[in-house]
């Protein structure tokens, strides 16, 4: 008897761990009806403009500078360069949701765990729209919960400026990837920050005003 009930609270504490990590994204929001199917992201989604970014990517504690510039070619597809400083070509991608190209890359950068990881992180960055499928609210932001392959990404939109603010990637269980942004308008990001979770990696994106 004794036996059986320590299997049961087992079991229980077991059940609880895994509902309590399944619901950890969204346990301090609260649930609100939905008032949209999908949301377009304001970034990168002009084809006349360079978007050109200052960028600092640290990984391990080492630190790579250098330049970032996002194109978009077509409605699906973005092109992605990053140079040094001095203009010397590092890597050259094209990305789109369903796609992936790559142009060239530097020997050294070429791993395919970084090669990979760089385009997850990119097409995340690009990505120009998504469909709906949950909303919550904070205090200060309305938040929508989007299906991305075996993830969910969480959109948080400012009530106060209904600008977007920060995107989560995230598995059942925890977070993965957070992109935020920082604007000044609705249409471009003069600052952008994609920070991993489970490895140390961080990519820091900078508007680059020209002289």
């Amino acid at each position: 008897m004794q036996k059986s009930t320590i299997q049961f609270l087992l079991i229980n504490c077991f059940l609880a761990i895994i509902l309590i990590s399944c619901g950890s994204v969204t346990k301090n929001y609260t649930p609100k009806k939905l008032d949209k199917t999908s949301y377009e992201v304001p970034y990168f989604k002009d084809s006349k403009t360079d978007y050109v970014y200052k960028t600092n990517i640290t990984v391990y504690g080492h630190d790579l500078s250098g330049i970032f510039i996002a194109k978009k070619i077509n409605d699906t597809t973005h092109r992605v360069v990053f140079t040094t400083e001095f203009g010397n070509k590092l890597l050259d991608f094209e990305i789109s949701e369903k796609t992936f190209k790559v142009n060239s890359i530097v020997s050294e950068l070429d791993r395919k765990i970084l090669v990979n990881t760089l385009r997850d992180d990119f097409r995340l960055l690009l990505k120009k729209e998504y469909q709906i499928q949950e909303q919550f609210e904070n205090e200060s932001d309305d938040i929508y919960k989007s299906a991305y392959g075996k993830r969910d990404n969480y959109l948080f939109i400012s009530k106060k400026d209904r600008k977007l603010e920060k995107v989560i990637n995230s598995s059942k269980t925890k977070e993965k990837i957070t992109l935020l942004f920082n604007s000044e308008n609705d249409i471009f990001a003069e600052k952008i920050e994609i920070i991993h979770q489970n490895i140390k990696l961080k990519i820091e994106l900078n508007y680059f005003k020209s002289e």
